[in-house]
């Protein structure tokens, strides 16, 4: 085996507690800011201050100014054009997910980018249609809008067809989503999308991928299939196209497995050869020309029955205002959406702003997408985000900033303005087949579930809950079970951590769990236990129990029994009685520390003593407790652990603690829990320093224990015997 030169360090300092470390070292004294200088600081405005807004609210000005047109402009060019294909396919079949005319999609892929392009601080991202969001906004529209029955009693649905009341639906969704994404960037809340783990968001989509692969099935099988909602609603879905599967379209189930397959075959070539070709195969374009051309020629709609997208709408209509009482009724659905909207574009931008080295702004991504949402529902469309794949083909393709995305929103307003009609007899199946092949990378992610059972349980369990949740209780409620789980794993770490006991690494200054090493020196009579969490009112009594089960004793027991044999040994001595009881003795008086004050003898609890008096064996006499890993303490916790040293300082044990934070030594020092019994001189800043300190304190101890045992068990044979005879003199 090779050996590794490894480079060699030495010190020579003092042994250091946290009070001979103060006082030999200075601590600067820093001033905090009480909460009105934070608010006048705030509010304070200079220049600088206001150059600095102004770039963070416009980010298009950061990157305009070190644009390098010769290098970049050909690469934004192609990019655009590549992504604006991807994006009017896509757009046109996510809005069969929405329950929305195809049209609409291709709006979804125009508005919301051109605001995104001034906001954004991602230059990577495509803006548009995601097929999670259009799912749960499709779930909203066919709730208020069903395809059969009346729809809500809803104010402004008078005079307007189902495809008209639906787009009011979706678009005032998507003007509150924006609201609500608008609002957390202003209150600079980017965090929250940090409780969504990446187990959580992986379980979420799989359970998504699940939830469109079932509502693309009536398109390609040809069916005609109501839209449900609520828990199970995927069960009944699938019930419905069970029952009617023997009326299956079979030409537009061909249609639909040829396409699936020439598709999934040119992605894989297109993820081969990636590195050689200069821009991925536009495969859904050209198979959606191809099939839009047969669909056309053969006039699939009448002689086969097949149904197609129809009339396109050409241009853009009106601004609309959103429906009050469409918001009122879909409040509880719209926020899930804006965090999910978000919590998708903000991860995706992330990996891309790592690859090519620049900052994004969570807050200020918050106030683009709301900005977006909010313009483009004020023109038709719905939600907007990102997607991955349409995003890889952006940045693969060469897309060096947001010019790409501004010129694949030119392409689905060329489409949109002068190109709709050619899409109109394209088949609805064709659409729900580019949507069912373009899941597999979410439905891949089933395999993370053996990879997370191997590695990390508690996030399996995340991912198997969210997923399930989000399959049979629909995408909201499961993203909320999901958070909560999630949650709970938190707490449940936190509050059940995994305590060690620690030894010496010998030759070195290193601890490590004692379980996990050979070579390892533990001192006789000395413990090292290490909590790896915050303790709090949650976890004391655990860190008490797991502290008792590493010690091998429970102080207060071992307290108790000590004060019943002391109480026996004074009555022999004071010859009050030939037969000792105790039962005048109350719990209180048994907690107080012993008192050996009045004893003519040295008292040692390890010693031998009569038959008659039984007293656990105590061979720890220092406890050293590491909290290099407990970032903080609450009064409750404070209580617990003040009362648990002290039971262990009133049966004769040195506790130490070492690698405590200066946040929590303040908080100790505020909250009174230094006395008479818990020293400041218990704390040391190393685990190295507190043991140095114990050997050196107990090394004159080990020679002459036996001695003074034995002379402690014959003083107190002499006095009982003593007492006995004077007993029996008096008699």
């Amino acid at each position: 085996r090779m050996v590794t030169l490894r480079n060699r360090y030495e010190v020579v300092r003092p042994v250091y507690s946290e009070d001979s470390f103060a006082a030999d070292h200075e601590k600067v004294c820093r001033r905090r800011k009480t909460i009105l200088q934070h608010i006048k600081e705030y509010l304070t405005c200079d220049s600088k201050r206001a150059t600095n807004a102004v770039l963070s609210l416009l980010p298009i000005i950061g990157w305009m100014r070190i644009y390098r047109v010769r290098e970049w402009l050909l690469g934004d060019v192609v990019s655009g054009i590549s992504t604006g294909m991807v994006a009017i396919m896509q757009g046109l079949a996510f809005s069969l997910l929405a329950s929305l005319p195809p049209s609409y999609g291709l709006y979804t892929a125009f508005f919301p980018m051109l605001t995104y392009f001034f906001l954004g601080t991602s230059r990577h991202i495509s803006v548009g249609s995601f097929p999670v969001l259009s799912l749960m906004v499709g779930a909203v529209v066919t709730r208020l809008v069903p395809e059969q029955g009346a729809p809500a009693n809803i104010t402004g649905f008078e005079g307007l067809t189902q495809d008209q009341q639906r787009v009011l639906v979706a678009s005032s969704v998507t003007f509150l989503m924006g609201v609500f994404q608008l609002a957390m960037g202003i209150m600079q809340v980017g965090f929250v999308v940090m409780y969504l783990s990446d187990t959580l968001v992986s379980g979420f989509t799989t359970a998504a991928a699940v939830h469109i692969l079932v509502s693309q099935l009536k398109f390609v099988l040809g069916l005609s299939v109501p839209g449900i909602n609520g828990p199970l609603s995927i069960i009944y879905t699938l019930e419905k196209i069970f029952v009617q599967i023997t009326s299956t379209n079979i030409c537009d189930l061909v249609m639909s497995i040829l396409i699936m397959i020439v598709v999934f075959i040119v992605k894989e070539l297109n993820n081969i050869y990636k590195a050689k070709l200069p821009v991925p195969i536009p495969i859904e374009v050209i198979m959606t020309i191809i099939a839009c051309g047969v669909s056309y020629g053969f006039n699939f709609e009448e002689r086969f029955d097949v149904g197609i997208v129809g009339k396109m709408v050409s241009g853009y209509e009106t601004p609309i205002a959103p429906n009050m009482q469409v918001i009122q009724n879909s409040a509880v659905e719209a926020f899930p959406i804006a965090i999910v909207g978000f919590a998708v574009a903000f991860s995706v931008a992330k990996v891309y702003s790592i690859k090519h080295d620049y900052t994004i702004d969570g807050n200020q991504e918050l106030i683009a997408f709301g900005v977006s949402n909010i313009f483009g529902a004020s023109f038709r469309s719905f939600a907007a985000s990102t997607a991955l794949s349409r995003t890889a083909v952006q940045e693969s393709s060469g897309g060096k900033t947001q010019i790409a995305g501004l010129i694949s929103a030119m392409m689905a307003m060329i489409v949109t303005v002068a190109l709709g009609f050619l899409l109109e007899p394209l088949p609805k199946s064709v659409l729900g087949a580019l949507v069912i092949v373009n899941l597999k990378g979410m439905l891949m992610q089933f395999s993370e579930i053996l990879y997370l059972w191997r590695k990390d349980k508690p996030d399996c369990v995340v991912w198997v809950v969210t997923c399930l949740g989000a399959i049979l209780l629909g995408l909201d409620i499961g993203l909320a079970v999901g958070l909560g789980v999630e949650l709970l794993t938190v707490v449940f770490r936190t509050q059940f951590p995994r305590c060690s006991v620690l030894a010496n690494i010998q030759g070195t200054n290193l601890y490590r769990d004692h379980k996990d090493y050979l070579h390892i020196f533990e001192p006789k009579g000395v413990k090292i236990f290490r909590i790896p969490s915050p303790i709090f009112f949650a976890n004391i009594e655990f860190f008490k129990d797991k502290l008792v089960e590493a010690v091998g004793f429970n102080p207060l027991r071992v307290l108790r029994k000590r004060n019943k044999a002391l109480r026996k040994i004074k009555k022999l001595l004071k010859k009050k009685t030939t037969t000792p009881t105790t039962d005048d003795m109350n719990m209180e008086e048994l907690d107080l520390p012993t008192d050996l004050k009045d004893l003519p003898f040295r008292m040692d609890w390890n010693a031998e003593l009569p038959p008659n008096i039984s007293v656990p064996r105590v061979d720890l006499h220092s406890l050293i407790l590491d909290f290099s890993a407990v970032s903080f303490l609450d009064i409750s916790a404070l209580k617990g652990l003040k009362m648990t040293l002290k039971e262990f300082i009133h049966i004769d044990v040195d506790v130490y603690i070492v690698s405590c934070d200066a946040y929590i030594l303040e908080k100790l020092h505020s909250c009174m829990f230094f006395d008479d019994e818990i020293l400041t001189s218990m704390f040391f800043p190393t685990l190295h320093d507190a043991m140095l300190h114990v050997l050196d304190k107990h090394k004159d101890k080990k020679s002459n224990g036996r001695v003074v045992s034995k002379t402690i068990y014959i003083s107190f044979f002499l006095y009982w015997a003593s007492a006995w005879m004077l007993c029996i003199k008096n008699i």
